[in-house]
């Protein structure tokens, strides 16, 4: 009986340890001692060229499979079958990221993308990824990074995503289950190839180039609301169109604008880029109505880049999308509301970029980056990072690398922020409600736009890491009573680090903006 318990103890002993390896190893730093902090101040205009690229990241999904009590999420056991489309005897679910687990998806309606801007003044050269993804984390960028050739020449990438709900998980927390991670590990090694071949290609594609900038900040704001007070938004269309000095043809546009891409919900089972698709072809090709051209393309290749979409901007199932041709409304989540969506952004964008506000033939690119190093403050977060489910390594106990960066291209001020962070901390009207944790006036002022110089100001969310919602201290509310007479705790705290992530990152936005404004 001794030997026994002696036996069963050694082997619990066993378990123990192998389990301490296991959770160590999950949480090493992937990237032990990297840091992309970069300080270039440029008061020389110069030459200005511009390249663009784009490249399919879009999975294959080998198996179709049969939903069987229409809950669309794959589980045999409520009778869900699948056609084994590549015989390999197994469902080789590829799961949708965004809404729930086992969402798989079943089958492909659009391609999703890589596009890249890059943009050289002679001295700095900047390239500018935007992923159709729900979010692709710091590990994985500096990766990429590491992967481009020294003669590429890039001073700095920057890789943001679309954060679209409809594509392959690529943050590990949308698998069959909430403990398993899923990403396919040779999905995600296709995805950085075709990145690294986007900006090379964009670079080999650079042309002596004029910048044209425009805006419309009013015109998209019927297209999104805000499902949380206060209600604020970044609703600003933003666009930069490079044109051929040369020929005079255009090279491509990057679209700004901030609304969550999940206009089809979360019942489709299709991948797709959701309405960001349907802007970018129009931007391209034109906007149809029916088969006829309403609206031509300025060609080229059209980045669309998300702002601050957290609150959380969205086209919820309830705001009804008109076409912009037949004023036919739409209301459930279907491709056409999503079309219809997009279609209404290609045409405001294309209209807008008629009449630019300003052309810029040569301008001097300033930049400031900074590693930054953030407490993982959720327990759930915490958790799926010990368990190798949120798949990115530690840099301590529970803290995480990420990073902030502010640039300027002559007029033209931009700051990247790493998740999705909360219009009011950009733009302004940040609340102290009652109800809210923690009773204080608002921690992050003055908003970020406040602090950016230059005449056009353009904000990337999702920049170079998914860090999740990035809430302001004095709304943070997790416990009752709640804000705003609510019944129960808001959706953001969730999915955050934690009520010191929104301070932390604007404090040092406020600092380097100030670095790059001398």
């Amino acid at each position: 009986m001794k030997t026994i318990l002696k036996g069963l103890g050694l082997l619990v002993l066993v378990l123990i340890i192998g389990l301490a390896l296991w959770v160590r190893s999950n949480l090493k730093d992937r990237n032990p001692g990297y840091k992309a902090d970069l300080k270039i101040l440029n008061n020389k205009p110069g030459a200005l060229k511009a390249g663009f690229a784009a490249f399919p990241i879009t999975p294959e999904v080998p198996d179709r499979w049969i939903d069987k009590n229409k809950d669309a999420e794959y589980n045999p056991k409520d009778g869900d079958t699948f056609i084994d489309g590549n015989g390999n005897g197994v469902f080789d679910g590829v799961w949708i990221a965004g809404f729930g687990n086992s969402r798989a998806a079943n089958g492909v309606h659009d391609d999703v993308w890589a596009r890249t801007m890059v943009v050289d003044d002679g001295k700095t050269r900047l390239a500018i990824v935007v992923l159709d993804a729900i979010g692709f984390m710091n590990d994985d960028i500096i990766d990429i990074r590491k992967r481009l050739p020294a003669e590429a020449g890039v001073t700095y990438t920057i890789i943001t995503s679309t954060h679209t709900h409809e594509s392959a998980d690529l943050l590990g927390l949308w698998g069959d289950s909430h403990f398993k991670s899923g990403i396919n590990k040779k999905y995600m090694e296709y995805v950085k190839s075709q990145v690294v071949k986007s900006v090379l290609d964009a670079v080999k594609n650079l042309r002596p180039a004029r910048l044209e900038v425009s805006e419309d900040l009013t015109g998209a704001l019927p297209l999104a609301i805000d499902t949380r007070k206060p209600e604020v938004f970044d609703s600003g269309l933003r666009l930069i169109k490079a044109v051929d000095k040369e020929n005079g043809t255009t090279l491509g546009s990057l679209v700004a604008w901030a609304d969550h891409p999940e206009t089809l919900w979360s019942d489709n089972l299709l991948i797709s880029s959701d309405f960001c698709h349907y802007v970018r072809q129009g931007v391209e090709k034109g906007v149809f109505k029916g088969d006829s051209l309403a609206k031509p393309g300025i060609g080229g290749v059209a980045v669309y880049i998300n702002g601050a979409v957290g609150g959380l901007m969205t086209t919820h199932p309830r705001l009804a999308i008109k076409d912009p041709f037949t004023g036919k409304e739409f209301k459930e989540p279907t491709f056409e509301k999503a079309e219809a969506q997009g279609k209404n952004l290609a045409l405001l964008s294309l209209n807008a970029m008629e009449k630019p506000s300003d052309r810029i033939d040569s301008a001097a690119i300033s930049l400031v980056v900074r590693t930054i190093f953030l407490p993982i403050d959720n327990t759930m977060f915490e958790l799926g990072t010990a368990l190798g489910v949120l798949d990115r390594g530690t840099t301590g106990w529970m803290k995480m690398r990420s990073e902030v960066s502010a640039f300027k291209i002559g007029p033209i001020s931009f700051a990247t922020l790493p998740g999705e962070i909360y219009p009011e901390i950009l733009n302004g009207g940040i609340e102290s409600p009652e109800g809210q944790d923690f009773k204080i006036s608002p921690v992050e002022v003055p908003a970020v736009r406040e602090m950016m110089q230059g005449k056009y100001k353009f904000v990337f969310g999702l920049a170079n890491d998914e860090i999740g919602y990035i809430v302001p201290k004095s709304q943070w509310d997790e416990k009752a009573p709640f804000t705003y007479h609510k019944d129960g705790a808001p959706y953001g705290e969730v999915n955050s680090l934690g009520s010191e992530t929104a301070p932390a990152l604007h404090g040092q936005m406020k600092e380097i903006l100030g670095e790059l404004n001398q």
